[in-house]
This record gives structure tokens, sequence and C-alpha cells, in this order.
């Protein structure tokens, strides 16, 4: 068993000498705790147990200590597909492991891999911790018997699909791809990038992949950790009996510590479908465990860690020549990187930009870090670590982690945090100084121009005359209101120090749908005004009220959902009262100044017209658009560049208008779950609200009305030079709240809202064609939109298109829902409740996501008894009230060249071409 102890000392009420940061509470000393026990088994498996009976779930993490770093030339890339075959089954379970997980209601599970790991995992509920187990050693040890070349020849093509979706989107693999191959030389084990090449992954054999499992796979070169509703006494036998037999596997030889910092700088250029510039610097730092991570962690968290950074600070703020900037350290095992990135306004900035960088890392190395900045980490750092430990997942990794990399379970709760507390800003300063004078690697990305083909050609008949000149689980809910009318709604949840709260405002981003002060609607509006409210008020500044929620170690948040506004805060409870007040100031008085008007302007005007390169952004506007259409609350303006247009009309007292009629006392509803009570917290919700008072007249909601007449239609939108399509579908369905929502959420769950449903099996798994495909139904008080949504290979696309097609008439015709399905859907949803609630924030946004739906606070909690009572006729009707595959709005964006000979046939209704920035092509 370990403690840390971190007296209340690193709050350092002393030391923080911001003006606007009242004094932190005083309260002793906070306990952060991890205990856990440890054995190995015979065979080499070493297992890690922490016992936490909060609720009746179990995290199972099963890491193996092989990655990318231990790939040979020629087979990059294998880790990663060998970890996509171990979800297609054991010997003796042969089916997709996601079915197992599903029917035993397993929450928060998949697998990932790295350059030093590979891990897979889940949350069970207590009753599944012997079936998964069973399952986990049985992939562990008896999976070679069910490996096939269909099942090879299939996750191979997903794993390619899955590499096309990271290359083409913005500052997307490649990058990465080119920084990791410059910062470290040929044949070191960080050289390659973790998912692989194309060539690569094409030659893999299936002798290749059983060699694989042979020589990494073995127990000895394995964790196993269990964390949750069991006991170290519990845990032994099950593991024993479940992996006792499993071969430890052969000796192997790990790749030695190696990082060897650059002697001199190298730069590199690299074009992309951008709308910015981005600047990455990166220079070699040390490997996990060192004892200088946490005080690299405190130098980048002090020059690129958020509005109150230096980098920020210079770049943003005051010189306004930088969008964002920040700065991190990552460690691994043999290595670590520092990086600073920063996205540029123009590249005619750039050389500025390096001359303030370099300014600001040559002053960080002569004077480090002050002694508030590093106050700062250390609240920071303090109230991550107490929030992670909520979680029992967050946990099982955080010992997997320290027992897989360092041996040493607690590494990550317990020494890292003790390295922080003891630094200095004088051994913060010696560590910087020990990396940042040697050589980086900086790579500046630049957006590709939107070059045009002349729409014809020249006569290549004949070859032309010569000229002499040339041209070129839910807790009590309990109410109350404050005096001003306020509504208070409080579900204790004392499981960590720590207050989540939210003031919810009946009002979204669907309000920009009603004019004010007789002007017409301006998109946006709702939003910008929004975002600007933690950005400036009356007695503070932006700057001032990033400082202090660092200084308190509270997150908040200000934003909108299409039907709601919240102001959100998560605090430590012993500074509630000073987190109550910056949030009820941010709320009551946002002053809207004019010069962070004006640099979010530009930096929406910026994201807006980033989305040209962005699919995914350019296919939901246009589907949004043909079928809300621009005059109902839910629609998008047809382009982006109109909305930017929209953005730049917007003025202060615009936005002022807009908060004064939605943003009002007899709107709002205030949520509280986390370490508190009613009594507790309603003495300290009046002193921060109860003087909040509406100012001027109130507005009514007006969502507008649906385009008359939908018939079937075919939008696409040409995208050059892509390598996948995006095929969107949609139609306008009933708003949610209905006594059938349960059976429609059922339904898409076998249709298409998880990984086993039809669509994804059909094109991801049968025909490896894309890297997932779903649909869903998006809540919403007003009409909702039901949808497909499919990212596949372009050559394809109409294939693609026929298999959905055939998909929906199926399910609503001869192939409805099955017993097989609704069973599968009940079991996953049911068996997940126990985990669902785990969380205090869970529980926060459960609670208000309800409320504007108008269902009961309560609604999740009777979803086993809703579920239990579904029949497949339930399902079906509520399929053949959704699902019409002809009267579809489809959306494809992608190469219309590459597309268009696929298209001719399919019969999806009149077909447009736009371009990206929304004309109609010829």
């Amino acid at each position: 068993m370990t403690k840390a102890l971190l007296a209340a000392a690193l709050l350092g009420t002393s030391a923080l000498t911001f003006s606007a940061v009242p004094a932190l509470a005083q309260s002793g000393e906070i306990e952060v705790e991890l205990p856990f026990e440890q054995f190995t088994l015979d065979n080499g498996l070493r297992v890690v147990v922490h016992e936490d009976r909060k609720a009746p779930v179990v995290a199972v993490q099963v890491m193996y200590g092989v990655g990318s770093k231990d790939e040979p030339e020629g087979k990059t890339g294998f880790a990663h597909l060998f970890e996509h075959l171990m979800f297609n089954g054991s010997e003796n379970f042969d089916q997709d492991f996601f079915v197992a997980l599903k029917d035993m209601g397993a929450t928060q599970y998949n697998g990932t891999t790295n350059t030093d790991r590979t891990n897979y995992y889940e949350t069970v509920p207590r009753g599944a911790l012997d079936r998964i187990l069973f399952l986990e050693s049985d992939r562990m040890g008896h999976l070679l018997g069910a490996v096939t070349q269909e099942k090879l020849d299939n996750q191979i093509g997903v794993v390619q699909n899955e590499k096309r979706l990271g290359e083409d989107r913005p500052f997307g693999r490649r990058i990465w791809t080119d920084i990791y191959e410059n910062l470290y030389p040929v044949g070191h084990p960080y050289h390659h990038s973790t998912i692989g090449s194309m060539a690569d992954l094409d030659a893999a054999s299936l002798d290749d992949v059983k060699e694989w499992f042979k020589q990494y796979y073995g127990a000895a070169n394995a964790v196993l950790v269990l964390a949750g509703d069991i006991s170290p006494d519990e845990a032994r036998p099950l593991v024993e009996k479940y992996f006792g037999d499993i071969p430890s596997g052969p000796p192997l030889l790990k790749p030695s510590v190696n990082s060897v910092p650059l002697d001199t700088n190298k730069y590199g250029v690299m074009q992309d479908r951008v709308a910015q510039p981005r600047i990455y610097r990166t220079y070699v730092a040390p490997p996990t465990g060192s004892a200088d991570s946490p005080l690299l962690d405190a130098m980048a968290r002090a020059m690129g860690g958020g509005k109150t950074s230096r980098l920020y600070r210079r770049l943003v703020d005051d010189l306004q020549i930088a969008n964002s900037a920040s700065a991190f350290y990552s460690e691994d095992i043999l290595s670590g990187e520092i990086f600073f990135i920063i996205d540029a306004k123009t590249e005619e900035d750039i050389p500025k930009i390096n001359q303030v960088l370099d300014e600001e890392i040559a002053n960080f190395l002569r004077k480090g870090p002050t002694r508030d900045e590093l106050d700062r980490t250390k609240t920071i750092y303090l109230a991550s670590e107490l929030r992670g430990l909520e979680a029992v997942a967050g946990k099982a990794s955080n010992l997997a982690r320290g027992t897989l990399f360092l041996n040493d379970p607690d590494y990550y709760t317990k020494e890292n945090l003790d390295l922080l507390q003891a630094a200095t800003p004088k051994s913060v300063q010696q560590a910087a100084s020990r990396y940042l004078t040697n050589g980086y690697y900086e790579l500046q990305v630049l957006p590709f121009p939107d070059y045009t083909a002349s729409a014809e050609g020249v006569d290549r008949s004949e070859l032309p005359a010569l000229d002499d000149g040339a041209e070129v689980s839910f807790p009590d809910v309990q109410e109350a209101q404050l005096q001003n009318g306020i509504k208070v709604i409080v579900a204790p949840r004392p499981t960590v120090p720590v207050v989540e709260l939210a003031v919810q405002f009946d009002a979204g981003s669907a309000t920009s749908n009603v004019g004010l002060g007789g002007k017409d609607p301006i998109p946006g509006l709702a939003s910008m005004a929004v975002n600007l409210m933690d950005e400036g008020t009356e007695d503070r500044t932006a700057q001032e009220i990033a400082s202090e929620a660092e200084a308190l170690g509270a997150d908040i948040a200000v934003y909108n959902s299409k039907d709601d506004s919240k102001a959100y805060l998560s605090a430590l409870k012993v500074n509630l009262r000073p987190s109550l007040a910056l949030l009820a100031d941010l709320v009551k008085n946002p002053s809207f100044p004019p010069e962070e008007i004006e640099k979010l302007r530009k930096q929406t005007i910026d994201d807006l017209r980033q989305e040209r390169a962005d699919v995914q952004a350019l296919g939901f506007r246009a589907l949004s658009n043909a079928v809300f259409g621009a005059d109902h609350a839910y629609g998008d303006v047809p382009t982006a560049e109109e909305e930017v247009q929209a953005v730049q009309s917007i003025t202060r007292d615009d936005l002022i208008a807009w908060k004064n009629a939605w943003l009002r006392p007899e709107d709002a509803t205030i949520y509280v779950t986390g370490d508190t009570t009613l009594d507790e917290i309603m003495p300290e919700l009046e002193r921060a609200f109860g003087d909040f008072r509406g100012q001027g007249e109130a507005a009514e909601k007006d969502l507008g009305t649906l385009p008359e007449g939908q018939t079937p239609r075919l939008i696409v939108v040409d995208k050059p030079e892509t390598q996948q399509a995006l095929i969107l579908a949609g139609r306008p369905i009933d708003p949610s709240g209905g006594e059938t929502d349960t059976a429609l959420e059922a339904m898409n769950d076998a249709f298409g809202g998880n990984f086993l449903s039809r669509i994804n099996m059909n094109l991801r798994e049968d025909k490896g064609w894309s890297y997932g495909v779903r649909s869903g139904a998006s809540d919403a008080v007003g009409s909702r939109l039901f949808y497909l949504y499919a990212p596949v290979q372009i050559d394809r696309t109409g294939d693609s298109v026929k298999e959905l097609v055939t998909e929906m008439k199926n399910v609503v015709g001869d192939q409805p829902p099955t017993q097989a399905e609704l069973d599968q859907t009940v079991a996953g949803v049911v068996g997940a409740l126990p985990g669902r609630f785990e969380t205090a924030q869970s529980v926060l946004f459960s609670m208000m996501g309800n409320a504007v739906l108008g269902r009961p606070l309560d609604y999740d909690a009777g979803e086993a008894e809703r579920y239990n009572t579904l029949k497949t006729a339930d399902l079906e009707a509520a399929a053949q009230s959704v699902i019409d595959p002809d009267s579809l709005t489809w959306v494809i964006v992608g190469d219309y060249d590459a597309m268009k000979d696929q298209l001719e046939g399919l019969d999806l209704g009149p077909v447009e071409v736009r371009s990206v920035t929304g004309e109609a092509a010829d």
C-alpha cells in the first residue's frame, strides 16, 4: 500500500500574488492515495490489484511490453496490426471480441498501440469478471488457431483505411511521421511511425503475424491490472486459474535507452491543406522515470500551458501574431520530447514568432519559472490527480504503465508528484538548461494554395508555331430554489474532495435564429457570446480569469449546444467559495471587451475558413443545410463564407443584447454534484448568485420551420485529391423525449450505433472498405437528424452506397431487427449501467441532458426497465418510422473525378455538384 501526502502548502497561499486571486482555503493535508498489491505468477505474469468498492465494476487492463519500437525493418505497423487481430476471436471464442464485451455490459473498452506498449482494457460489471478473465487469457494463450488469412486481409484493409483517414486530416499523421524521422536517426526504434507503411502492411503474411504473437505475447511480457470491486485475496486464485497455464514466452532483447540530442538545428517545410501556418519545434528529452521529467512538465506549463503562459501572452495577446501557442513534454521508455507548437496568423509572421520563441526560451534558461508559475503548476497537477482517481479505469492505466515501464506501479501516482512537489524555480531552470540548449528539429507546415486548372485545354492536334516571344449509478436528487428564483438541483456524490457544478440556461445556439432589437437574426451570435463570457468581466481581464482559475485548481468552461448554454465549474472543495465567486462573475458580469471580441472574431473566421480542408465539416454543413434549411434554427447557412460574413457583422451591442435576452435567472438552473450536500451548498450559492437579476426584456424561442416538400437528392462536394470519400445521408425525424426513444436507440444500436452493428460489420469487417461506419439520431428539442456516416476508400464509393441502401431496405423489409440483436443490445446497455455514473461529472451531465429534453432528472436510472421490456416489434416499428431509403438527402464529399462514374445509376435523386466553397461546379 502507498500513500502520497501532499500538504496544503502545495496550494501555497503565501506564494500566490495575483491581484485578482483570493487567498486559498486552508485544509490541512490533501491525501492522494492509490493502495495496491502486486504479485507475479510462476510464468512471469505480473499482476497488480487495487480495491475500490464504490461501484460494482472492475477495470481490467492487460498491457504487453511490445510496441512499434520492436518492429524490424520491413515490418513497420505490425504491433498496431496485431492489436486489431486480437479483437477477431480466439481458439475458444472465435467471434468478434466486441460481441463478448457488449454482452457482458462492458464500458470504456478498446485496445491501443504506441511506440512502447500495446494495451487492451475494459471496465466490466463484477459479475462478468470470470468471463472477461477467461477471454483475456484465451487471446493471450490460445489465439493462433483462430487467426486466418481472411481475418488478416480484412484487418490490413481496416488499418490502411485508418492510415488514409489520419493522413487526410489537416495537420494529420504525416506531420508526426516527419518529425520523428528527423528527430531520431535511421535505425532508432522511434524513427518510424506506429501505424507503419502501406508497403509493409501489404507484405504482412500469416506466418509473420503468428511469429509476432509467439515472440511478444507471452505471459512474462505482460502486466495484468484489476482495479475496482475486488480484493487481492479474491483476485489471486482467479488470475492463477485463467492465466497460470499460459507459457511465459521467449527471452526478449529489449532496446536500451537511446535519448541522444541533435547536435545542430534541423529545419523542414511541408505544405498541407490547412488555413494557417503552424510551427512545430521539437527537442530530444529524457525518457519516462527521469528525475527531470516533472521539472520539464513544469517548464512546458510555464512556457505554453494555457492562456497565462509566456508564449500565449506574448504571441497571442500582446503581439497578436499567433492564434495559439502551446508547449508540452512527452515521455516514452527510450526517450522523450519537448514540443513547442504555434499557429501563426500568416506565413509572414513566422520569423517574428521564431524570434520571440528564442527570446522566451533564453529568458527561461537565465531565470527559470517564477514562484507563481511553479505554484500554479503544482496546483493544476494536484487537481488533475484528484480527478483522475475517481474512475477505476484511470487507476488501472496508471498502475499498468508504472509496472511495465518502470517496475514501479506507484510511480505515476506518488514518485512523479513527490518530485514535482520538491521542485524549485532553480531546479526547473537547471533541468530546462540540460535539454533546451541542444539542437532541435523545426517543421513549418504551410497552407497549400488553392490552385485551379484551366477549364479548357489547348488544341493538341498540331504543334504550336515557333515564336520569338514566350509567355508562361444514480444518487438521490434534491431540489431547492434561491431567493431570486433560480432552481437548484443537488445530487451528492462524496468520492473525492471535488465539487462539480453547472449553471444551465434554456438558450442554446439555436437562439441565433431569433432577431433582437429589431435586427435580423445573426448566425453564430449565440456561440460567440457564450465563448466570450470567460474572456473578461467588469472586474477581471481574460488573463486574470485564467490565472485565478489555475491558482484555485478549478476547471471552468462556458459553452452551448443547440438547445442550452452552460457555465461549468469543477472545484476543489477546499477552494469552493472563491471558485464559485469566479464562476458567478462570468455568468453575471461578462463585459465583452472589444479586444477579446476581435481576437475571437479572427479565430472564428480562421476556423470557418479552415473548413474547406475538413471533409467532415464540409459534409455535415451541406447535410444540415439541405435537411433543415437556413431558416430553421438547427440548419447551417449554406457555406462557411456566408457564416464568415455574419460573424464579421457582429457588434458588442449585439453580444450584450443576446446575453440580456437569454441568460436570465428565471431561465437558469444550477446543478451540483460531488462532495457536498444541499445544506452545505445553498448558502454558498446564495452568496454567489443571489443578486443575479435579468436586464431588459426576455426573448422567446422560435425554431422556425423545415423546408417544404423534402425529396431525395444527392449533393456532391468536390474535394480533389482525397484518398477517401465521406458518405452522409439524413432526414428529419421527431424530437427527442417521446415514448419511442428507447426503441429507436435500441434499433439504431443494432443497425449502425456500435462496432457490431450491421453497417459497420458490412463495410469495415466484411469488406474492409472503411475504418468505421455508423448511424445515429442527434438529441434535440425540435426535429432532429437521423443520419448515416461512412468514410470509405474512394474507389469503393458507389459500392458502399449500394451496400448502405441494401442494409436500409433489409432492416425495414424482410430482415427486421432480430431477437438476437435485441438481446445483445439489452445486455450491453443494461450491463453497463453499474459504471454509468461512477463519476460525479457523469451524474451532472446526465441530469442536465435530460432536463433539456423534458425528461425526469433520473431518467437514465430507469434505463434497465425500459430496455428489458422492449420487443422486436418495437424495434421494427422504430426502424419503419425513421429509415426510409427513398426519402434521404445524400451528401458525398471527395474527389468527384474519382467518383463520378461510380455514382451513375445509383438513383439517389437529382445530383448537385459543389466546390468546397459552395459554388456549383460544372
